[in-house]
């Protein structure tokens, strides 16, 4: 593919490496085995957690990575500080980014976005008959759009953590977060009522880089789909 740049200020910049924004914690652990199939080997210090640089060389000099926070991912690529990204599902649902495309589908970190709330209420009246609800979750536009499909007004606490707490203490009666197994669920009292959305990590890429720079993002998306079909 040949494209034809007008003006320099727009031509890609092959001489610098394409960044790879991934995600810290679980994901990371999880990916690590595609990234490997995909040829991907980040340099020293990758691997120690408690490594305070964010910023890895890899064996390939035409590629970086960094490491950050998982709602983070979204935002580098959004906003082209990085051009490729692992990401779940459910933070480009949140945050809904029309500078992402996300190619591929990874099958990584199978979880859910879900309604919960404490075992003691649950089943106990008809939410298709509530006007308002109080509902603590870290997915604030998540919640709003899904109760807003029902016809329910729905007052978003937006909280990082600890969620599970939020309907014990009063602050709110229902919670929308991201469950695996269920068991912190369970152990504080609560119980899953509706699955909003399932979720697995996805590949995604800037859509102005993939513009710009073609054939280095594009062989970079085969190597990835290479790498599931391994």
């Amino acid at each position: 593919m040949t494209i034809a740049f007008r003006d320099a200020a727009f031509a890609p910049d092959t001489a610098t490496p394409l960044i790879l924004a991934l995600p810290k914690g679980r994901i990371l652990r999880e990916c690590a085995p595609l990234l490997d199939r995909a040829g991907i080997h980040p340099g020293a210090g990758w691997n120690d957690e408690d490594s305070r640089h964010l910023r890895f060389p890899t064996e390939d000099p035409a590629l970086d990575v960094v490491r950050v926070r998982s709602f983070d991912v979204a935002t580098f690529v959004a906003h082209g500080a990085a051009q490729i990204g692992i990401c779940g599902a459910d933070v480009l649902m949140e945050f809904d980014y029309p500078e992402i495309y996300a190619p591929l589908d990874l099958g990584i970190g199978p979880c859910r976005v879900s309604v919960a709330e404490p075992v003691a209420t649950a089943g106990t009246d008809d939410p298709r008959e509530w006007s308002r609800v109080r509902v603590a979750s870290k997915y604030p536009n998540i919640a709003r759009r899904h109760f807003a499909s029902r016809g329910v007004q729905a007052e978003i606490v937006h909280l990082n953590g600890a969620m599970e707490l939020a309907p014990a203490l009063g602050l709110t009666r229902l919670i929308v977060d991201l469950v695996a197994t269920g068991s912190t669920l369970k152990a504080n009292g609560l119980v899953e009522t509706e699955v909003i959305a399932k979720v697995t990590s996805r590949l995604i890429v800037n859509r102005t880089a993939l513009k710009t720079r073609p054939e280095e993002i594009g062989a970079w998306i085969a190597r990835f789909r290479a790498a599931l079909a391994a």
